[in-house]
């Protein structure tokens, strides 16, 4: 095992050690909080209205006072103005928040996804992790691997410190988004920064996607079944607007803890609480028209009012900033960075191919990037003369595309590379065609045969083999041909002779179809055909006495 490969797999599983005793402890504050809550509130031990953060410091919103207004028929605004009053509601256009991930802290980050990502302008297919460790300039190094503790596939370093989906949208498939090698899943954006020296890791995200994570973890989606649809909304609202509020870190608004909001990831997403956001998107509380801090907690009695002017405030909404789009990377050439401190590390694939001969040599020039095999056994990258595959069994090896869809039928989904063809000769050099006229006027093309079969001809051998002329033979005779003969040697065409003699249709051998010669000459007449014989043609009968034809050779 590499040195690299090494190091990896004992940070992951330390990191796997320290992120269980968290949860741990975590587990036990919940279980603290659930005790008193049941020491404290005179409502019975159900699971179903258990509080999920702790009881919290009683200022705000009252998650249980909110459920039970819903349930007497309150609306969300009509909840929150009787614990915050004073405050307006306003609606906000779309923007981000950035999160810091706590459970990170100290790591650098493992990523990948389902449907690739984008890092450092280059793409990294399924089946592949990026590795980003944060530079005191504000960039990255980054690492590409074979799964999260594989053989390294590429290297660099970057001013651009994030891994970015493959479409930063909000509201993307499950597929599109980003897992941390051995941890949670998240939607928008993973980057790293530094603090104080040490790694931090945080989720950029559109603001409504992160409140699909927010609001089921602070408020249990089933109270919608009980009445708490109302309470669920005025959640959303609460929350939208305590985020934005925020400003706690110079790379991040907010914490993903309950000390500011429990952000779990999409790991307690729920179609209930979704429907709270999507109801109420934008939606946040004012204060002198800047976005207030809203309080909340689990405290039991139904809460009280609070004074807005004990709440902070953030900015106001015209000064939150719309989402950014992502940098695209260049899918010819994928740039690591314009200051990259050293080459980046080729591929497998990357090197088999330069040793080819890269597109001088025989694969000639690469159709698509390196791609994922189906289940993460490799990658592999189509050319115009072949494939390259790369698995860790059996290394990069120069393939054929049969080879490959055996391998992996589903490996390829598009068309079969092209190959050069070369310029198709004319369909009849000996007879010009015109506008009016098809190349090949005399086959007319039917159901069962191609219009003209092509038959290669070579100094060696005729044109057209010799075949004995019976009942049974095909249409055309031998006809003898020559470096110096036309396409039709054995046929002379003159001005008054027809190109091709006539022939004798019968009721068991079908005609074959007239042969126009040149343009002086007139065609022949059609033949009728029998259905009840193969497509093969009469022996032809000699030539008028008078016509200057020279017989086929036999």
């Amino acid at each position: 095992m590499a040195p690299s490969t090494a190091l990896r797999e004992g940070r992951l599983r330390r990191s796997r050690r320290r992120r269980a005793r968290v949860a741990i402890g975590l587990g036990a504050v919940a279980l603290t909080g659930g005790v008193l809550a049941v020491t404290w509130c005179a409502r019975p031990a159900d699971p179903g209205y258990r509080p999920l953060a702790g009881n919290g410091h009683g200022r705000g919103m009252s998650q249980f006072g909110a459920l039970d207004r819903a349930a007497a028929g309150d609306d969300a605004r009509t909840i929150l103005l009787a614990y915050y009053p004073g405050a307006t509601l306003a609606t906000i256009a779309p923007t981000t928040v950035r999160v810091r991930l706590t459970g990170y802290d100290d790591e650098p980050l493992d990523v990948y996804s389902d449907s690739g990502l984008e890092v450092a302008g280059r793409r990294v297919v399924p089946g592949q992790a990026a590795h980003l460790t944060p530079t005191p300039d504000g960039g990255a190094h980054v690492t590409v691997t074979l799964g999260c503790a594989g053989d390294q596939v590429w290297e660099g370093d970057t001013d651009d410190p994030w891994a970015y989906p493959i479409d930063p949208g909000a509201d993307r498939p499950a597929a599109e988004h980003l897992k941390v090698c051995d941890g949670a899943t998240f939607r928008g954006a993973l980057g790293v920064a530094l603090e104080n020296g040490a790694p931090r890791t945080i989720d950029e995200l559109d603001t409504e996607d992160y409140l699909l994570g927010v609001v089921p973890a602070e408020m249990q989606a089933n109270w919608a079944d009980r009445g708490g649809a109302e309470a669920l909304r005025a959640q959303a609202i609460a929350a939208r607007s305590y985020a934005l509020a925020e400003h706690r870190y110079p790379y991040a608004q907010t914490c993903d803890t309950t000390d500011c909001q429990r952000y779990p990831g999409t790991e307690k997403e729920d179609p209930r609480a979704a429907e709270a956001v999507h109801a109420t998107a934008g939606q946040v509380l004012l204060r002198d028209g800047h976005i207030l801090r809203t309080e909340y907690s689990a405290a039991p009695g139904g809460g009280q009012p609070i004074d807005i002017g004990t709440l902070d405030i953030g900015p106001a909404p015209a000064e939150l900033a719309p989402p950014a789009p992502a940098p695209q990377p260049d899918p010819a050439q994928p740039p690591v960075s314009a200051r990259t401190a050293r080459p980046p590390t080729d591929s497998p694939i990357d090197v088999k191919y330069a040793q080819t001969g890269g597109p001088t040599g025989p694969l000639g020039d690469p159709l698509g990037p390196e791609t994922s095999l189906p289940g993460r056994i490799g990658t592999f990258r189509l050319f115009r003369g072949g494939v390259i595959i790369a698995t860790p069994e059996l290394g990069p090896r120069v393939v054929d595309l049969a080879t490959l869809l055996r391998m992996a039928p589903n490996a390829v989904p598009i068309a079969t590379p092209p190959h050069p063809t070369p310029d198709p000769p004319p369909a009849n050099p000996s007879r010009p065609a015109s506008d009016s006229t098809p190349a090949n006027p005399s086959r007319p093309a039917s159901d069962s045969a191609p219009a003209n079969p092509s038959h290669p001809a070579s100094d060696s051998a005729p044109a057209n083999p010799p075949r004995p002329a019976s009942d049974s033979t095909p249409a055309n005779p031998p006809r003898a041909a020559s470096d110096s003969a036309p396409v039709n040697p054995s046929r002379p065409a003159s001005d008054s002779v027809p190109a091709n003699p006539p022939r004798v249709a019968s009721d068991s051998v079908p005609a074959n179809p007239p042969r126009p010669g040149p343009e002086s000459a007139p065609a022949e007449p059609p033949h009728p055909a029998s259905d009840s014989a193969p497509a093969a043609a009469p022996p032809r009968p000699a030539p008028d006495a008078g016509a200057a034809v020279t017989p086929p050779v036999r």
